[in-house]
């Protein structure tokens, strides 16, 4: 879409569209020539807040700037609030830049792996080593299907089970990466790892999700969220819980390439709204958007950075929220250089393609407690 396209009606969304609109990423048509492109505006950016930069004002003062306050607590962290927001809470740097490294390859890596869910699911079923298989040039083609006969499937359950079902005739779906040179000549379906992979969009961890019933599905198979991770979301959750502790249970982990957003939504699934959701950026910077209750309230503009964690309970969770933009130029994505940590591990996996990935992506890490 164009800008332009993207000015009109302007009047008719709402205040939340509006945001997402003015925030978006746009590029020109290609079907343009040069010489009749008009030149994009520059995204107007001066009502985003930089909570980084007005922590590093305030200091450990209790008072607030711009509507964003100092909590006080015995945190590990500094940890800010909006006055306007209760229930959310910006803690700036909260990871280092090697916990950024070791949660990006785990993301890369680990959080794709079956029993986990994909995006990808739905249409090839579990995919093992997705990672290695994108670094290895591979392709994923459709081998033999296996047909039996099953009178009643729930079409739900059918697509968690990556089957079809035509008259009463399961038809079983099986994939399988393989070199270029094996599927050559082949008549199977063919699609390359590194689209795949480019194309991953989120993964499940812990209890999984069922986007279809937007509800958690215990019936489906899972691995418990890694030890190291659970007890870094209870460590960042401290600020937020005002009762008993956090237990982390699920995670949703969200993959951005530089065109992608995510719309404005409400996280209601969970029993317990007083227990935040720990959300971890990676990569490259981007802007937040955290509105109200209604999409027709303006919502407030704010940059998250890698290695920044936001939390949201109480009031918060009712708050419409989403990241209409990420910045993936080398002068705004302000992506860590990992260029030391890479060389001191050199030999333990392939770091520079880590680093090659996230200098234009952006990975967020949602922990919530189910129960």
């Amino acid at each position: 879409m164009g800008y332009e396209d993207a000015q009109a009606g302007a009047h008719m969304r709402t205040a939340f569209r509006n945001a997402e609109k003015h925030y978006k990423r746009y590029t020109q048509a290609s079907s343009l020539s040069k010489s009749s492109r008009k030149k994009v505006p520059a995204t107007d950016l001066h009502q985003v807040l930089d909570i980084r930069k007005i922590g590093a004002v305030l200091g450990d003062q209790k008072c607030s700037v711009q509507g964003v306050s100092r909590f006080e607590g015995p945190f590990d962290w500094a940890v800010y609030t909006l006055d306007a927001h209760p229930g959310f809470y910006f803690i700036p740097e909260a990871l280092s830049a090697a916990q950024q490294l070791h949660w990006i390859v785990e993301s890369l890596t680990t959080f794709p792996q079956p029993p986990n869910r994909t995006n990808h699911n739905a249409i090839y079923g579990p995919l093992k080593d997705l990672w290695l298989a994108y670094q290895e040039g591979k392709v994923l083609k459709e081998i033999a299907s296996s047909t039996r006969h099953l009178p009643s499937v729930a079409e739900s359950d059918a697509t968690q089970r990556n089957i079809d079902v035509d008259g009463g005739v399961a038809t079983a779906k099986a994939w399988q990466f393989c070199d270029r040179t094996e599927a050559c000549g082949q008549l199977s379906k063919v699609v390359p790892a590194e689209l795949l992979f480019r194309k991953l969009r989120w993964a499940t961890l812990g209890l999984q999700f069922d986007w279809s019933k937007r509800a958690y599905d215990e019936s489906l198979p899972y691995s418990m969220l890694p030890t190291d991770l659970a007890q870094l979301a209870a460590r960042l959750a401290e600020a937020a819980v005002t009762k008993g502790e956090f237990k982390a249970e699920a995670a949703i982990v969200n993959y951005y390439g530089p065109d992608d957003m995510l719309g404005g939504h409400v996280d209601d699934m969970e029993a317990d709204w007083s227990k935040p959701i720990v959300s971890i950026s990676l990569g490259c910077k981007a802007v937040f958007l955290l509105g109200g209750a209604s999409r027709e309230e303006s919502p407030t503009a704010m940059f998250v950075r890698s290695g920044d964690v936001v939390l949201m309970a109480g009031p918060a969770r009712r708050c419409f929220h989403g990241v209409p933009r990420i910045f993936v130029d080398s002068n705004q994505s302000e992506v860590p250089d990992f260029a030391a940590l890479v060389e001191s591990q050199k030999g333990s996996s392939n770091l520079d393609a880590v680093v090659q990935y996230i200098n234009q992506s952006r990975i967020n890490v949602n922990i919530r407690q189910v129960h």
